[in-house]
């Protein structure tokens, strides 16, 4: 496994907290029916997993340890969803049997692994035939942010230099095709789509928790023991971070990448 760059600082389980069906597996959506059973490989806060819950047969829920597993665990008790089961899970090599779900979801996860194309091979191996692996990414390249501020030219090369370094590749989302196809897949429908922060709530939200990140999560402290940033820098990007909250006219878009691939 590669290292996980971002850690599970408060301000990346705000970002990851955050998430959806609606925001982050619509292209999956239509798939959903109460006859499935999903594989949620990576489920991290699982606010996806919950949701899915909603709408399949039965979940499991993985992740990489018991820790990063007890949050949607936690999750999920919470809210009293009954159908989540969970296992600790490597993705390189599954311990479930052939054949053994009908769609195998990954959010955010192929960007972060050490080898994405076994990764694609062993949730293809756990689907069953006619069944789905789905998994979408973001591509860090092709963030687009206004105003044009040089420090955040900075926090992405430093992000990008960091993920690789972990043995991870940050700009996942235009490979997942040519991931999908050297795993084996013949049948695959690739798609896009974003995250847009606009409006002043968003951008609160948003700059607000990469101005915390930048200083307290995993990554800020490899950067700093690394020395590919020192402290100073870090707290330079991150006033950044706020300034750019607090513009008006501010915008940040996140590209997508996203596969359907039939078994």
């Amino acid at each position: 496994m590669a290292a996980y760059t971002h850690g599970h600082h408060e301000s990346v389980l705000r970002s990851h907290s955050n998430r959806t069906i609606a925001n982050s597996a619509e292209y999956l959506r239509p798939h959903l029916n109460p006859d499935v059973r999903l594989l949620d490989v990576g489920a991290g806060p699982g606010t996806i997993t919950a949701d899915f819950a909603a709408h399949v047969a039965q979940v499991t829920a993985t992740e990489i340890g018991d820790a990063e597993l007890g949050l949607s665990r936690a999750l999920a008790a919470e809210h009293g969803i009954q159908n989540i089961d969970f296992s600790v899970e490597d993705v390189h090599a599954l311990s479930f049997p052939d054949d053994s779900f009908d769609i195998v979801h990954a959010h955010q996860v192929l960007q972060h692994v050490a080898d994405p194309v076994q990764a694609l091979r062993e949730m293809r191996r756990v689907a069953k035939p006619g069944g789905l692996v789905a998994a979408r990414d973001a591509d860090y390249d092709g963030f687009i942010w206004f105003p044009v501020l040089p420090e955040l030219d900075e926090w992405l090369r430093l992000y990008r230099e960091a993920a690789r370094a972990n043995g991870g590749e940050p700009d996942a989302g235009r490979r997942l095709l040519s991931w999908a196809r050297a795993a084996g897949f013949t049948d695959v429908t690739a798609t896009a789509s974003t995250w847009c922060y606009a409006t002043p709530e968003e951008r609160a939200w948003w700059g607000g928790m990469w101005a915390d990140r930048i200083l307290e999560s995993a990554l800020a402290r490899q950067l700093v023991d690394t020395g590919m940033a020192t402290t100073t820098n870090l707290q330079r990007i991150s006033a950044t971070w706020r300034t750019w909250s607090d513009a008006e006219d501010g915008w940040f878009l996140v590209p997508h990448g996203e596969i359907l691939c039939r078994v």
